[in-house]
């Protein structure tokens, strides 16, 4: 581990705001240096021509480089060109690499657009499930954090009529196991508390409302304990993230995307970071997508991706010292 952590960071879709959220970091970082020093993967001209628009000066220094992935096709701020797919999935490979030879401490991902992927003809359901592949992983784990509170997803990018069928025992004693790990060896809680939600209304109310407590959740909850996790529930999910609840645990996982998001989002969104619990890496990301609207026009916010490069920092220098 370097003094001082060299991340990677891709830019993302490049019609969304990414390359707008990697100039504005650049210039954060030329205003008030860091701990850290940042390597971006990205087109060159892009990011200039994005400068440009923003009325912000581009510089490499010790603190910020570009390190140039041509594109191969024009791009128009806002509009969405399949001929690109593959070289935003590039950027995730090269990243990867870089991480996995030890070029960088930890990965930053800007957002990419599943839909231009998918109408490019490749299989994606996001940066995730696609990390994971990468690494030979099969089970990652989704976790956003804003500030003190964290949440966990037990399913990702699934339509809802699909969450029941994947919630299986043996995919919540994998998941619950990476939880405990991976907050304590990169985040240093060496015993997390985890709120474990329930899947229906009132977390079943006794069988009556849904078994799926009472035959999935609640075994796997208890062989995870007899393990020396620290997990309890399943509560039910509109009360486990009232504020008086929520100080007794140092993360929730919910069952499925919608469940536990838009409370994390409310907290703090534009400031939470999604963070890819699981892989042999550090990786995290932004909490938010392309906002192919915004592209170009200075609307942007920068907050998320510094959140997100902050926290990555954290995650490294942790993990290299627990190693």
């Amino acid at each position: 581990m370097r003094a001082r952590p060299r991340l990677v960071l891709t830019a993302g879709e490049p019609a969304g705001i990414g390359p707008d959220l990697c100039v504005m970091m650049a210039a954060r970082l030329q205003a008030t240096p860091e701990d850290f020093d940042l390597v971006c993967l990205a087109d060159e001209s892009l990011l200039r021509e994005r400068a440009a628009r923003l009325h912000l000066a581009l510089k490499d220094s010790p603190r910020f480089s570009i390190r140039h992935q041509p594109l191969p096709a024009p791009v128009t701020a806002g509009q969405l060109d399949p001929r690109n797919a593959r070289w935003v999935l590039g950027l995730l490979d090269a990243a990867l690499l870089g991480c996995r030879n030890g070029d960088y401490d930890a990965m930053v991902t800007a957002p990419v657009q599943k839909s231009v992927i998918n109408e490019a003809g490749i299989g994606f359901t996001g940066h995730t499930e696609y990390l994971a592949e990468r690494c030979g992983v099969s089970r990652p784990v989704m976790l956003l954090a804003a500030g003190s509170l964290r949440v966990a997803l037990a399913t990702t990018h699934l339509p809802l009529t699909a969450v029941s069928s994947a919630i299986t025992g043996a995919a919540l004693d994998e998941i619950l196991q990476i939880i405990h790990v991976d907050l304590g060896h990169k985040w240093g809680i060496a015993a997390p508390r985890i709120g474990v939600c329930g899947l229906n209304p009132h977390a079943g109310e006794a069988g009556h409302l849904g078994r799926e407590e009472i035959d999935v959740i609640a075994p796997a909850i208890a062989r995870a304990a007899a393990r020396g996790i620290r997990a309890t529930g399943p509560w039910p999910a509109d009360t486990i993230f009232t504020p008086r609840q929520l100080t007794q645990f140092d993360v929730v996982l919910a069952m499925y995307h919608d469940q536990g998001l838009p409370v994390l989002k409310h907290a703090g969104f534009g400031e939470a970071v999604n963070v890819t619990l699981g892989l042999p890496i550090v990786r995290t990301s932004v909490d938010h997508g392309t906002a192919l609207d915004l592209a170009g026009t200075g609307r942007a916010q920068v907050g998320s991706l510094h959140a997100a490069i902050t926290l990555a920092a954290e995650l490294a220098r942790g993990r290299a010292a627990r190693t």
